[in-house]
């Protein structure tokens, strides 16, 4: 377990998966994949690029070791996955962008970063995980589903050039 102030070493996730913590070059790597993989698989426009860009941003700017995390996955050195958490206030901590390359889904990976941030988020003392997705990221749903999150709000969004589904999910720790 880390201490407060000090980044954990890379944890394997399976024989050929490492988890690490983030290092230069991550943050980027994740803006442009999220943005890449959202346009070819649902259209959105770039707008959706600069929130995560805006996201990423201020992950770096406002890091708090201890308080915050990310998690980059990789297999024979090359990035496959991520997923950060991030303090939303005192008790409740949020969980962001979470991301599984086309090549590492189905294999429980998403299961493995989402499980990582709840431990991280109860040693850190939060009480609750919050996140903000949207209805057509079926899989994703389905993660935080069966880690225990409910769906606390739901409602209609006209954003990244596509009419969506916004939701607000939650995890009481």
């Amino acid at each position: 377990m880390a201490t407060r102030g000090s980044i954990p070493p890379a944890v394997p996730a399976s024989p050929d998966i490492v988890l690490r913590p983030h290092r230069p070059g991550d943050i980027g790597w994740v803006i442009s994949r999220h943005g890449q993989l959202y346009a070819e698989e649902f259209g959105w426009d770039d707008s959706f690029e600069a929130l995560v860009a805006r996201i990423g941003a201020d992950f770096i700017d406002q890091f708090q070791p201890g308080l915050e995390r990310a998690w980059i996955a990789e297999r024979d050195g090359k990035r496959i996955g991520a997923v950060f958490i991030v303090r939303k206030s005192k008790f409740v901590a949020k969980l962001r962008m979470l991301l599984i390359d086309p090549d590492a889904r189905g294999i429980g990976l998403g299961k493995r970063l989402v499980d990582e941030c709840i431990t991280f988020s109860r040693a850190a003392g939060y009480r609750k995980i919050t996140l903000w997705t949207h209805d057509i990221l079926v899989a994703a749903r389905g993660i935080y589903r069966r880690a225990g999150f409910t769906l606390v709000s739901s409602r209609p969004n006209r954003a990244f050039g596509a009419d969506l589904r916004t939701e607000v999910w939650e995890l009481h720790l």
